[in-house]
């Protein structure tokens, strides 16, 4: 039975919002306990390097080809079974050589990756804990895997709850080394390959008990698989562009002591909602929009995409709006204790500032490029990706010596925004499943309305908690749920977004 689309974005939605708060708890304990020094910096680089390549082979290149494929095979279960375990053992083949080889390569992938860091301990530390932690590359790119074939069969809780096995382990492997008196550098690297296994073994078990069991075999270079390849290589190089984008963003960040950790701890904030919001429409819309393109279903495709949108925009600018005016209280909040200062929580707030102008740029990103892919289209997005890394150079390097550190949330908040804007006008061929229903042309004006009303409400209350010597924890629980009544309100009341709009759609099943 198809699950409903936005009970798609809900489900996944939920189980996004628990693990980024369990991940909020997991970067509380590490801002506590190492602050912003070398230790924490080089955690955070070797922990990137893993997640990085997962993002350009499994959930980027790979995915983006394979769910589109797989998704149209579904209706001959054999023939999808048997794409599905090809694909597996490919995939598993080609992590596990790139694993092999970058752990003898580390030295290397570390300059790559943070060259400000030659010359100091942060060097040493980041190749000792990246060949430790690189292995999760291997776990999480076949959870992944296994997690689009559950999406696909309309199954998205299990994948969509495997990140909160990461951040519980993480949690207890820092209580537990803490009480013990370990290396919490060395903790938590060793941690890492642990959480991959986990999650592994949580989708892997959930695709086996519905009939999809994947053990890795020899590959064969079957038609299907060159046809996968032919789509997957265009993401691939997207893939990486994205990457390279993420890279320009820690070079700038390595030559400014501790700005490792203040963009770290700043992105970690702002992907809370990405997370939640882009996260869903993208995992949900892929294979809905994939099904009805199939069926020639256009008036189908063209309410997915505007709902997804909708849905998007509705969670979205409030939450840009809201980040940006009280960046500052919710990083001292969260973070300012222990090891991390006060100087800590002014530099990783202006950086949240500069992210949160972003958001709504991020999400509208993971709505449009399901269109492209949908159609198995990646060779477009990556052109686009190309131009975007430009900008953010430019951007980045060229203001990194007037402005310091802060110039690499700049160059990808402006990339994001370009990159918005390429893959709109990219759109105009693609008939009406690619163009906004009446009912989003209506809401959408309504809905920036409501969230530009909510922030100047919000600079007020922000102004009053401060002066009324309002204790922090319970002063930013009033500012957030503040605000967001405040915008719920504003939202209904303009009608951008109606009570009984939102039930229907969880209720109705696509």
């Amino acid at each position: 039975m198809k699950t409903g689309l936005v009970r798609g974005f809900l489900s996944v939605g939920i189980w996004t919002l628990i693990s980024r708060v369990s991940g909020f708890v997991r970067d509380i304990l590490m801002a506590a306990w190492l602050g912003t020094g070398p230790v924490a910096e080089a955690f955070l680089i070797a922990l990137s390097l893993p997640n990085m390549f997962r993002r350009f082979f499994a959930e980027g290149a790979f995915n983006t080809a394979f769910v589109p494929i797989f998704s149209k095979k579904l209706e001959d279960r054999e023939n999808a079974g048997r794409f599905a375990a090809e694909a597996f053992s490919g995939l598993f083949m080609t992590v596990l050589i790139l694993s092999a080889v970058a752990m003898i390569f580390m030295p290397a992938l570390v300059w790559l990756m943070a060259s400000g860091f030659q010359g100091d301990e942060r060097f040493a530390l980041a190749v000792e804990y990246g060949r430790i932690t690189f292995p999760y590359i291997l776990l999480i790119s076949m959870a992944s895997m296994i997690s689009g074939v559950l999406n696909a069969n309309g199954r998205f809780t299990a994948a969509a709850a495997a990140p909160v096995l990461l951040n519980l382990l993480f949690i207890v492997a820092m209580g537990l080394g803490r009480w013990r008196g370990w290396d919490l550098g060395l903790t938590l690297a060793w941690a890492t390959p642990v959480t991959g296994i986990s999650q592994l073994a949580l989708v892997w078990w959930d695709a086996h008990r519905t009939g999809w069991t994947f053990r890795p075999r020899r590959p064969r270079l079957s038609p299907d698989m060159r046809h996968l390849l032919a789509v997957a290589l265009p993401a691939a190089f997207a893939g990486g562009v994205v990457q390279l984008n993420l890279l320009i963003g820690r070079q700038v960040g390595s030559r400014f002591e501790g700005a490792i950790a203040w963009l770290s701890y700043s992105d970690r904030l702002y992907q809370l909602p990405l997370g939640v919001v882009g996260a869903a429409v993208a995992v949900v819309l892929l294979p809905e929009l994939a099904r009805r393109l199939r069926a020639e279903d256009h008036a189908g495709g063209q309410s997915a995409f505007s709902r997804a949108t909708e849905f998007g925009l509705f969670l979205t600018l409030p939450s840009a709006f809201g980040i940006a005016i009280i960046a500052e209280p919710i990083v001292s909040t969260l973070f300012q204790r222990g090891e991390f200062t006060a100087h800590d929580t002014i530099q990783t707030a202006r950086a949240l500032v500069v992210y949160a102008l972003g958001l709504p740029a991020f999400v509208l990103q993971k709505i449009l490029q399901p269109l492209y892919f949908a159609r198995e289209d990646t060779k477009t997005p990556f052109r686009y990706a190309a131009h975007s890394m430009v900008v953010n150079a430019a951007v980045a390097f060229g203001l990194m010596p007037l402005i310091g550190f802060l110039a690499a949330a700049i160059g990808t908040t402006a990339a994001a925004w370009i990159m918005v804007a390429q893959l709109w006008w990219g759109t105009r061929g693609m008939g009406p499943a690619a163009r906004a229903d009446q009912r989003l042309r209506r809401t959408a004006p309504r809905l920036v309305l409501a969230a530009v009303l909510m922030a100047v409400a919000l600079w007020f209350l922000r102004d009053w908690v401060a002066i009324s010597g309002i204790a922090r924890v319970p002063g930013l629980a009033i500012l957030v749920f503040g605000g967001a009544a405040i915008y719920f309100a504003l939202s209904f009341a303009t009608g951008a977004y109606r009570l009984s709009d939102l039930k229907a759609a969880v209720r109705r099943s696509r």
